[in-house]
C-alpha cells in the first residue's frame, strides 16, 4: 500500500514558472491596492477594475508552463498517494500531471455568478461586464476574495489528516486558515518543507530545505523514492 504524501503548495512554486505573486514588497498587488481588486467590496465598487486585473493574471498564465518541481509532484504519484493541496489559482499542477489537487482559494480558469457558489464554469479567456450565466446573473472570477469563505478548507483538514508524509513549499505560512493545516497532520507524519525565504520555526520533527521549489523538489525526491 502506498504512504499518503500531501502537499501544500503556495506562490512560490510557480514564481519559478514566471508567474507573478501577486502582493510586491510595497503591499500592493500590480500597483492596485488588495481591498480594490481581492475583495467582495472591491467587485461592488468597480467590477470592471477587478474583472480586468483577473484578465491578465489568466493571460500571464497563458505565457508560463510547469516547472521541474510540478513535475516531480506529478511523477512521485507512481510511488505515493499524492494529494496537492495548493493556494495557488493556476493551473500548474493540473498541466504538469498531477491528478489529486484542491485549490483552497479557487482557480484563475473558472468563473461562478456573483450571488452563488454554483455553477462554477470554465472560463478560459477575458471576463468582462455582460457575462452573464444561464440565469443572467452576473459572473465574477472563482476566486476567493479577502473576507470570504475557503469553501474547500475542511475538504482540505480531512486530507491532510490522512498524511503519512506532509510537504509544505514555496509558501510564507502566514495566510490563514491554509497555515493552520500543519495541525490537522497525524502525530506520526513526517513533515518537510521547502521554501528559500522561510525561517525554520518549525519543530524540530520537521526537515527543512533551504533552497527553491526545483532545487528542493529533486533532493526530497531522491530521498522519498529510496525509502520507499
Amino acid at each position: 500500500m502506498k504512504k499518503k504524501l500531501v502537499v501544500l503548495s503556495g506562490a512560490g512554486i510557480s514564481a519559478e514558472s514566471g508567474v507573478k505573486t501577486f502582493r510586491d514588497s510595497n503591499g500592493l498587488w500590480e500597483e492596485h491596492r488588495i481591498e480594490d481588486v481581492a475583495s467582495p467590496e472591491g467587485f461592488v465598487r468597480n467590477p470592471k477594475l477587478v474583472l480586468d486585473f483577473y484578465n491578465a493574471r489568466r493571460r500571464q498564465l497563458k505565457e508560463v508552463e510547469p516547472n521541474d518541481a510540478h513535475r516531480i509532484l506529478a511523477e512521485l504519484e507512481l510511488d505515493f498517494e499524492v494529494e496537492i493541496i495548493t493556494q495557488n489559482v493556476d493551473d500548474l499542477h493540473e498541466r504538469a500531471g498531477s491528478s489529486k489537487i484542491t485549490h483552497l482559494h479557487g482557480e484563475l480558469k473558472k468563473a461562478k455568478p456573483v450571488d452563488s457558489e454554483i455553477p462554477i464554469l470554465d472560463w478560459q479567456d477575458d471576463l468582462n461586464l455582460g457575462d452573464l450565466d444561464q440565469n443572467g446573473v452576473q459572473l465574477r472570477p472563482h476566486i476567493v476574495w479577502f473576507g470570504e469563505a475557503v469553501p474547500e478548507m475542511e475538504k482540505a483538514m480531512e486530507i491532510a489528516a490522512r498524511a503519512d508524509i506532509f510537504l509544505i513549499i514555496g509558501t510564507s505560512m502566514q495566510v490563514y486558515p491554509a497555515a493552520g493545516l500543519i495541525h490537522h497532520i497525524p502525530q506520526h507524519c513526517e513533515v518537510f518543507v521547502i521554501d528559500p525565504h522561510l525561517e525554520n520555526s518549525f519543530s524540530k520533527r520537521v526537515n527543512f530545505f533551504k533552497v527553491s521549489a526545483t532545487e528542493g523538489m529533486k533532493k526530497l525526491k531522491g530521498i522519498l523514492v529510496s525509502e520507499s
